[in-house]
């Protein structure tokens, strides 16, 4: 048999597998190239940017919980002029599909920064981070409510002809709700999850254990809740769904494929194994192989449901 085909087409961008890295837990691909080369990788998702610089959230930052991590980072990043500046020649020499990850307090930060990158050149799409649940203004605030959601990422869809994905929050009611609503403003993909609002306490000072006092919960934790919300999600829309929430190998991975996922973004694994992505990608290759499954699009919503 011949090798089996990874690739997969995620809303135009060209992956040769369907491995991702998370936004927030690679830097900018550069910090991980001690342990593989980042063009392995069907595409990176870079940190978070903001229109302007931000210091982030006072330390402690992260801390950790039973199976998983606690984080408050608050969006530390040198703001978009530098960006540009100093990072977007880097993406330039890549070939892995670059995703950026924009954030913002107003509808109009969210457009500013979609205007100014897709006049830079070297990103693939970008990812509207309209769920962060670890920032005073902005961030999650846009992702519980539907009408707000659509009003960021239809300004996003208006300033670019980039795919625009929109990453949504499991804090909330209906992800379904949300989701359907992101589409309908021009969403070419969206992904799930972001974190989980949790936070955790020192007994000894009584005091937060986070500077932040809450933060968002990640890590295999998480797993169970975002597998659901992911097959809930690829049942409610027509885009493509990245599935990312405790992945930790390649099993983890594609449970997410047949629930629906096109791709997958290891998030936390990352911290544990920093070659966890390209173990997965060859974890999911030996699946292929050995279950005769020559492409790997095979699998993606391939759940079978008990019959009534």
């Amino acid at each position: 048999m011949t090798e089996p085909n990874l690739a997969v087409n995620l809303a135009g961008i060209a992956m040769r597998n369907p491995v991702m890295t998370a936004s927030g837990t690679c830097g900018y691909g550069r910090e991980y190239l001690a342990f593989y080369d980042v063009n392995e990788l069907g595409a990176i998702v870079v940190k978070g940017l903001t229109r302007e610089p931000r210091l982030g959230n006072p330390v402690p930052r992260i801390a950790e919980t039973p199976a998983g991590i606690l984080n408050a980072i608050g969006l530390q990043n040198p703001g978009l002029d530098v960006f540009i500046r100093e990072e977007i020649p880097y993406f330039k020499e890549l070939t892995v599909p670059v995703i950026v990850n924009i954030a913002g307090n107003t509808v109009d930060d969210y457009r500013t920064l979609a205007a100014a990158l897709d006049k830079a050149g070297g990103i693939a799409a970008l990812e509207v981070n309209i769920s962060c649940p670890n920032v005073k203004k902005g961030g999650m605030a846009f992702g519980t409510d539907p009408d707000a959601a659509y009003e960021a990422v239809r300004a996003v869809r208006q300033e670019t002809g980039l795919p625009v994905i929109a990453k949504l929050s499991p804090n909330v009611a209906s992800i379904a709700a949300i989701a359907k609503s992101v589409e309908a403003a021009g969403a070419d993909a969206v992904s799930l999850i972001n974190t989980l609002v949790g936070m955790a306490i020192d007994i000894k000072t009584r005091r937060p254990v986070l500077g932040n006092t809450i933060g968002g919960l990640s890590g295999p934790a998480v797993k169970p809740v975002a597998l659901r919300m992911v097959w809930e999600v690829s049942r409610a829309v027509q885009v493509p769904v990245i599935g990312m929430g405790g992945i930790s190998t390649a099993a983890d991975a594609i449970e997410f494929l047949l629930a629906g996922a096109t791709a997958v973004a290891i998030g936390t694994a990352n911290f544990v194994n920093p070659r966890a992505p390209v173990d997965i990608i060859d974890g999911i290759g030996r699946y292929l192989a050995e279950n005769g499954i020559a492409d790997v699009k095979e699998l993606i919503g391939g759940l079978r449901l008990s019959e009534a």
